[in-house]
């Protein structure tokens, strides 16, 4: 068998010019593209903790392991293989440093995907080798504190029906700690006697979009994710949606009209009930909402042994406030 070495110049000679041209443009691309696809937003891993703010526990190795088997997965205890604090909605908190030197914590909750897109190496799994002490809330090495990536625009606590401000209360906090225990001790008031009451802290990412986070009478609130959470230089005027936000006339709420918007919703039996309000509308698909009504879906079991129901108001795509309840094993369909 004759075998025929041609040389480039032999080679090129073969494929028409543009073709040729095009076929090497191509070639030139890909080792940026590989390049780029694997420093996501050059934010470099330092630790991983999984859990709650007072039970959790460093997953750095074993996140640096499912980031060189995919680019994302979907959080659950199974993924980690430990439940750090049972009964509670855990979080996956990924502290990492910037190309400029700055710190970051990245939040995930219990059902939530996570996406290794924006992480610098991320399936190379060349990062989380010291360089971080600052535990569950920040504070890496060199002094830095991990900057949030929400500025606050309002605090609001009390219930849907009762609420007040209390935003100029939660800067004086901010400024003494990076987080507390929250009850109605820390703000000085009681807006709705015998009811549970929340934090609710709206606030608006990098990026522009607006966000509520929720947290329940009794919980702990930590800054960690705030920008400029102790300086206390946020707060001042740009919301006014009040208490569900972006209804209303509110600028820059966190849901355009036509869109529902989950309101309140509660799952448990008796008084054995867990708020999940976020959890319902984080699933939310712009004007409808499916799912099995679980303790998986939830992260937790309120009731032990006991069946339970959904419970939910919300705000359908035409206005209009509703109802709608749905037993443990039930799909809940909401359109």
């Amino acid at each position: 068998m004759h075998t025929t070495m041609l040389h480039r110049g032999q080679w090129a000679a073969r494929w028409p010019l543009p073709l040729l041209a095009m076929l090497l443009a191509l070639l030139a691309c890909l080792p940026a593209q590989a390049q780029r696809h694997d420093e996501g937003d050059g934010w470099r891993i330092l630790q991983a903790r999984y859990g709650t703010a007072e039970r959790h526990v460093d997953v750095t190795d074993r996140l640096r392991e499912l980031a060189r088997e995919d680019r994302g997965f979907k959080l659950t205890n199974k993924t980690f293989g430990i439940d750090p604090d049972p009964g509670r909605v855990k979080t996956l908190r990924i502290h990492a440093r910037g190309s400029d030197g700055r710190t970051r914590t990245f939040e995930y909750r219990e059902g939530s995907q996570v996406d290794g897109g924006r992480f610098a190496g991320w399936s190379g799994g060349g990062w989380g080798q010291g360089g971080w002490n600052g535990g569950w809330s920040g504070g890496g090495s060199g002094g830095q504190q991990a900057e949030g990536e929400y500025e606050i625009l309002q605090a609001r606590y009390g219930t849907a029906r009762r609420n007040i401000d209390v935003t100029d209360r939660l800067r004086e906090l901010a400024r003494q700690d990076r987080s507390f225990k929250m009850g109605n001790k820390t703000f000085g008031t009681d807006p709705d006697p015998g009811q549970v009451k929340t934090l609710r802290i709206h606030a608006r990412s990098e990026r522009g979009g607006t966000r509520t986070f929720e947290y329940r009478e009794g919980s702990v609130v930590d800054g960690a994710m705030f920008s400029g959470w102790s300086g206390g230089g946020w707060g001042n005027g740009g919301w006014n949606g009040g208490w569900n936000g972006g209804w209303g006339g509110g600028s820059g709420g966190g849901h355009q009209a036509g869109e529902l918007q989950i309101l309140s919703a509660s799952y448990g039996a008796g008084s054995r009930q867990a708020d999940v309000t976020q959890r319902l509308q984080s699933m939310v698909n712009g004007r409808f909402l499916e799912l099995p009504v679980s303790n998986d879906v939830f992260g937790y079991d309120p009731a032990p042994e006991t069946p339970k129901m959904l419970r939910v108001t919300y705000r359908d795509t035409e206005g209009r406030v509703r109802t709608v309840t749905a037993s443990e094993r039930q799909i809940l369909r909401i359109r």
